[in-house]
């Protein structure tokens, strides 16, 4: 058979304009922004810049309400939610989900929930930029999909309920005979079936509470035989050699490409450029779809595992949404304001549906 090697730029690059032509096609079903009033005054933002499209989002805004200023004060997600709490600012940009003492905290001030606005999906393959989760095993593996119940199943442990915000709920709860141990469990026979599955995954973190949210109905009851890890690069791990070794470029690398028996979630930055390993399709529910992670995937978000960007706000139910706020927002969801996420392709744009059951959350 001949060599494919020299088709692959090509691939590469159809598969590139594939993405930007569906990323174009997305943006022009979204709704153009319209002002329903002009507004004036003064907005807080407190919390994540969200790459620098924040600032973008206020210059264009102010092309359209020349009166509106904005008071940024953005180091970090981690302190959105305290400025919430405390009154100090309007919005609130955060680059994931909330802890559980930042909804609890909230709630015993005011006695509501804040609202939640999802205005950027999380990227596929950038790094520092939310991206989703994907599951890896060893490329020698059979397996090629999973459902997320059996991911539950494989990663988590038995629980006897779920936490819903702050709530515990029974609905949830599982026994141990759930629990996926061996890979004949996923129906692999041979050599593979009396195996053992070898978890991997990442250490506390916004990625593993993402993870537990999403797959492990927020437990923190995790399978005892998963090995943690940071992500290689950031701000949790030291520069030494010795550190590397808590890395997750490491163990993608070093083993789970060495133990066929394995399996990890991690995202795909980390994963660029690690031979040996190979991607899973993942299915919200039983019978699927089955969908493989892709950017085209993460763009529509038929892949279960992409991540949210949002902005909250303290709104009060039954109460109006102060108008400021509303049009800064309603740009925001705009196809005007979903272009500027898409700016050096820091995240991807929200879908029409998506961005439809956003807007619905500001009447």
């Amino acid at each position: 058979m001949p060599s494919l090697n020299f088709k692959l730029p090509l691939v590469l690059t159809l598969l590139h304009l594939n993405c930007s032509v569906q990323a174009t096609c997305v943006l022009n079903e979204l709704p153009k922004y319209q002002p329903q009033q002009q507004v004036s005054g003064t907005i807080r933002n407190y919390g994540f810049g969200l790459g620098g499209v924040l600032k973008k989002w206020e210059e264009q805004f102010r092309h359209y309400h020349p009166d509106i200023h904005f008071q940024d004060t953005l180091p970090s997600s981690d302190t959105a939610f305290p400025a919430l709490v405390t009154g100090q600012t309007d919005l609130a940009p955060d680059g994931g989900e909330p802890a559980i003492t930042e909804i609890l905290s909230f709630f015993e001030v005011y006695g509501y929930h804040a609202l939640d606005i999802t205005v950027a999906s999380g990227t596929y393959d950038v790094d520092g930029k939310s991206p989703g989760i994907v599951v890896y095993v060893h490329r020698d593996n059979p397996l090629s999909r999973l459902t997320i119940a059996q991911l539950d199943g494989i990663f988590g442990a038995e629980r006897n309920g779920s936490l819903r915000g702050f709530k515990w709920s029974l609905n949830d709860k599982r026994s141990d005979e759930e629990n996926i141990r061996t890979w004949g469990q996923l129906g692999l026979s041979g050599e593979w079936a009396d195996k053992a599955i070898q978890t991997y995954g990442h250490a506390p973190s916004g990625t593993s509470r993402f993870f537990q949210l999403k797959v492990l109905k927020n437990s923190d009851k995790w399978n005892q035989n998963l090995r943690e890890y940071v992500e290689t690069g950031s701000k949790m791990i030291s520069d030494d050699d010795l550190a590397q070794e808590g890395g997750l470029q490491h163990m993608l690398s070093k083993e789970l490409a060495n133990n066929k028996y394995g399996m990890a979630w991690s995202i795909a930055p980390q994963a660029k450029k690690i031979s040996g390993i190979k991607a899973l399709a993942l299915a919200a529910k039983e019978g699927g779809p089955y969908i493989a992670p892709s950017k085209a995937s993460f763009q529509d978000r038929s892949y279960p595992l992409v991540r949210n960007l949002y902005i909250y706000l303290n709104r009060k139910p039954g109460t109006a949404i102060e108008p400021k706020l509303k049009e800064f927002l309603r740009y925001v969801l705009s196809r005007e304001g979903q272009q500027e996420v898409t700016v050096n392709g820091s995240y991807l744009p929200l879908p029409p549906t998506t961005v439809c059951e956003q807007l619905e959350k500001l009447e």
